[in-house]
């Protein structure tokens, strides 16, 4: 007795075909149940008088494919696999393999292969239980930024790299990555050094999407300045006229949340292909291969062709490293001298501003600089003290305070003693009386 094996369809359609030949339906009323021609049953029909329920089955089940892979390919295929890819994603895999090795198949084709070898596991969709509403692509490009920065071992610790932090900004409306850079940290200096390479490059956005900082792990032993870089960005922010949005969640700003997630996929294996170990090398592959190939395989093209970036004026670009430098503010002491890190100043007297005492002043500093003294638009000149200033003390004579006094003694030949002297000698020469 063969076994026959059927689809819940064929099994459907054998019912039917089955009360057509017993005459309990005709041939109008099944092809309506079936959804079929009229000529389509009459086949179907014919099929199943010919071959019984057999003939309902598919020609080429069980059959090889004629578009299966050959059998030298497939075992090169999972040589590959094995050998250089084995932590890949099948789709980046199947790119990997057409780019580098000339055999070009079907994502799905390298899926299964994958799943075979054990290199692959499918993952089930998570329910979500959160509802969050859709927002739509800004329509212009530089019409808004999102920035991010994002912690992992980029480098895979060669060379002791360790974990780094890559700051990146992509265009809303576009979904082009317009910058991105590896640094040690997200404090001050590389954010501003990020921002001042970008702005000077394509001009100023009309507005940057921005996490608060608090979502970042502030406890990585290079992170320590979460909160000041928060303050001093929108300090600047609001100094460049650019609008400054916060996100109260990773999930609002998700196309930058989603570019890390795809880059932590790519490009850590991309940067591993290319031998690439320092920071240098990885901002250089960034910025010459990664980014352009990155673009023009993701990004899409804006509603508005207008370009909404705003270029600086030679002004601007004088007054941009102060702007972008972490601020401080010190107040002036009545010797003309500040203190800034436990360090003195003194203000000498030439000066391009007029200084009084009491003036806050504000202390720019920017990395690998000497720190610059601002004063109402004006750069104050000043001398680096040795020491702190030592506070003179000068005796001064002050008539309206008495001082201290001590018991006054009278003299032997003062009046008052002469008086009571006088008396006792008189006493002693009085003759004594007798009782």
């Amino acid at each position: 007795m063969t076994l026959i094996t059927m689809s819940a369809k064929e099994l459907d359609r054998f019912q039917i075909i089955k009360k057509l030949i017993d005459k309990h339906l005709n041939g109008t009323e099944a092809s309506h149940l079936l959804t079929l021609s009229v000529r389509q049953v009459k086949r179907l029909k014919a099929k199943v008088k010919q071959g019984g329920a057999k003939g309902l089955v598919h020609g080429n089940r069980g059959r090889t494919s004629n578009h299966r892979l050959p059998a030298k390919e497939q075992e090169r295929i999972k040589m590959l696999l094995h050998e250089r890819y084995a932590d890949f994603k099948p789709t980046f895999a199947s790119e990997k393999l057409r780019e580098n090795h000339y055999l070009d198949h079907d994502p799905k084709t390298i899926r299964q292969i994958m799943i075979n070898e054990g290199l692959w596991q499918p993952k089930r969709k998570e329910k979500i239980s959160v509802h969050r509403a859709w927002r739509e692509r800004r329509s212009h490009y530089g019409e808004m930024i999102q920035f991010d920065g994002s912690y992992e071992h980029w480098l895979e610790d060669r060379a002791g790299t360790g974990e780094l932090c890559l700051l990146a900004a992509i265009d809303d409306a576009t979904g082009k990555i317009v910058a991105a850079r590896f640094a040690e940290h997200e404090g001050v200096f590389p954010v501003f050094g990020f921002w001042q390479e970008y702005i000077v490059k394509n001009g100023k956005p009309r507005s940057i999407y921005l996490d608060k900082f608090s979502t970042y792990n502030v406890n990585h032993k290079l992170a320590k300045e979460n909160s000041d870089t928060l303050t001093q960005f929108e300090r600047a922010a609001k100094e460049l006229h650019i609008e400054l949005i916060k996100a109260n969640s990773p999930q609002a700003k998700g196309r930058v949340e989603r570019l890390f997630e795809t880059l932590q996929d790519r490009l850590i294996k991309e940067l591993r292909l290319a031998g690439i170990s320092t920071i240098n090398e990885a901002n250089i592959f960034l910025e010459k291969v990664f980014i352009p190939k990155f673009n023009a395989k993701f990004s899409v093209e804006p509603r508005n062709k207008t370009n909404l970036h705003q270029k600086l004026t030679v002004k601007e670009v004088n007054g941009l490293p102060g702007i972008l430098s972490r601020q401080t503010p010190r107040t002036i002491l009545n010797d003309f001298t500040f203190s800034f890190k436990n360090q003195w100043y003194q203000l000498v007297k030439e000066q391009p501003a007029t200084v009084c005492k009491k003036d806050t002043v504000i202390i720019e500093e920017q990395p690998n600089q000497p720190v610059r003294v601002r004063l109402r638009g004006k750069y104050l000149n000043y001398e680096l003290l040795p020491q702190r200033p030592v506070k003179q003390i000068l005796p001064v004579k002050m008539p309206w305070i008495l001082p201290a006094t001590k018991t006054h003694i009278p003299p032997v030949n003062h009046p008052w003693r002469l008086a009571g002297r006088a008396q006792i000698l008189a006493n002693l020469n009085q003759p004594s009386k007798t009782f």
